[in-house]
């Protein structure tokens, strides 16, 4: 019976018997919480013993190198590599000057970003420090200022149509995040493609949509970024002619985009130039007919610009070099401000900004059109109008062509070059006739050889072999072009010899 009356009788929680077994199906017991002793570290400090050193007027070499080897931090390569860079002290026109007072052509522009070189114009140092004085910080999202709108204002003129929405980030990275953002925000979808060569920006989601090889540093978790091949690959051709590749290169992207599903497809994002990736142009007709894809798939076109808007490619944008061509969304940077302060934009055209305006944008960022920026940006823009910088870099197209020219007849280590007003790539190739190197390296020992030759010709910029970009201030003179490729044409002697190419 007590077996029975066990068996069959009712009780709560455990769904049976007539009475609680002691230890059965009672309140859960966990493991006794045990606190983990805290390894306790110092956090205070003495403010009385920070250094009087900050408070000096100079320091000397060795102590710029020491603070540089004990807390100085390098980004995208190992920080050893930046262990004996040029420690720069001043520019001027477009040269830089080291302590030493050793010249250097900035031959890249640095980062593709001193567009208007090292001689600030007087407006900007007026209007910068007058919205210093006058009021040096308003959060966008609690505030507007003149500056704000009449930078707006400005950029609704000088882009097409009727991109004629914007916003103010601080970086291209940021700029690229936002417009992703909003082209899926906007159209309730979530793949973007990007192109294999390209490069987007630096944080998870613009390294994502980045094709090359800095992807991989941080593409693992985020989603719906899908690649597409460009229409210029590293190791075939889609057709014998610039007509062929185009057309295949087409049919390629349709047939991908009904695979991947026109109705998952929020944008494709491209940059009117693949900057990063060797400056290269889209061959004929085909900007438009992805235009005419996304058109026809009911899909955005984010258009690119942080390296060449602003008049780099001898237009104001670059994709004005593909008549017809008009974007959804519009990103820029460097040039907005010639990079003497931080700030880009991201314009859009005219449903989506009426989209936003009942819709929250779903972007923010603290320094979003920061009034000091937007009054430093609104001067160089300007400027670059009054002083004609984009017929400038225009009217110097045909000497980078005529140099590059020279350069590629002469030196076996040069397959090609490329040039679009003052933007041009170098392509290098070993012995063989292969790529000297990956795009991601290592660089074998001529190249860095020839890195060590650029240097002491005074040429100064970013290196990425199998490229060498060319691409100096958009204020360059003709002479200063010219003694600028002499000094790339002698360290490029230094290449040809260490690669066998070229008499001891």
């Amino acid at each position: 019976e007590a077996a029975s009356g066990a068996a069959g009788g009712g009780g709560g929680g455990g769904g049976g018997g007539g009475g609680r077994v002691p230890g059965v199906n009672g309140h859960f017991v966990p493991d006794p919480f045990v606190a983990p002793a805290l390894a306790a570290k110092e956090n205070a400090v003495e403010l009385s013993g920070i250094s009087r050193a900050h408070w000096e007027a100079t320091w000397s070499d060795a102590e710029v190198r020491g603070a540089q080897a004990a807390h100085v931090v390098g980004t995208w390569g190992a920080t050893g590599a930046i262990a004996e860079a040029p420690l720069l002290e001043r520019g001027e026109g477009v040269y830089l000057y080291d302590r030493a007072g050793k010249q250097y052509l900035d031959w890249t522009s640095q980062a593709i970003c001193t567009n208007l070189g090292y001689d600030v114009p007087a407006a900007v140092v007026e209007a910068v420090t007058a919205q210093l004085v006058k009021l040096p910080m308003v959060y966008g999202g609690l505030g507007v200022t003149e500056i704000r709108c009449r930078m707006a204002a400005l950029l609704a003129e000088l882009l097409p149509g009727d991109i004629e929405g914007f916003i103010f980030p601080s970086s291209g990275n940021e700029a690229n995040e936002a417009a992703v953002r909003i082209a899926r925000r906007y159209t309730g979808k979530h793949k973007i493609l990007t192109q294999y060569r390209s490069y987007h920006g630096g944080s998870a989601t613009t390294l994502a949509a980045t094709g090359d090889f800095r992807r991989w540093f941080a593409e693992v978790g985020a989603t719906g970024f899908v690649k597409m091949f460009n229409p210029t690959p590293f190791k075939f051709q889609w057709g014998e002619d610039e007509a062929a590749a185009t057309a295949t290169a087409l049919a390629a992207l349709e047939e991908q985009i009904l695979l991947e599903g026109p109705n998952e497809i929020a944008a494709v994002m491209l940059e009117s130039v693949v900057g990063a990736g060797g400056v290269l142009v889209a061959p004929e007709g085909y900007m438009q007919g992805v235009r005419a894809l996304c058109d026809k798939y009911d899909i955005l076109l984010v258009a690119d610009e942080v390296m060449v808007g602003f008049g780099r490619t001898g237009k104001f944008w670059g994709f004005q070099h593909y008549p017809g061509v008009l974007p959804d969304l519009v990103t820029s940077a460097k040039g907005l401000s010639a990079a003497y302060l931080p700030l880009s934009v991201v314009g859009m055209r005219r449903p989506i900004k009426e989209f936003f305006e009942t819709t929250p944008l779903g972007w923010g960022a603290t320094y979003q059109a920061h009034p000091v920026a937007l009054a430093c940006a609104y001067e160089c823009v300007k400027h670059v109008l009054d002083n004609d910088i984009v017929q400038h870099a225009a009217a110097l197209q045909p000497v980078m062509e005529q140099e590059i020219a020279a350069i590629v007849a002469k030196h076996p280590s040069v397959r090609q070059g490329r040039a679009l007003g003052l933007f041009g790539c170098l392509d290098l190739v070993d012995r063989h006739g292969h790529y000297v190197q990956p795009l991601q390296g290592p660089s074998p020992e001529p190249v860095l050889k020839f890195r060590q030759a650029l240097a002491e010709n005074g040429i100064y910029g970013l290196v990425r072999p199998p490229y060498i970009h060319c691409a100096p201030p958009l204020v360059i003179n003709e002479h200063e072009l010219r003694d600028g490729f002499a000094r790339v044409d002698k360290a490029l002697d230094v290449l040809d010899r260490e690669l066998g190419l070229a008499p001891p």
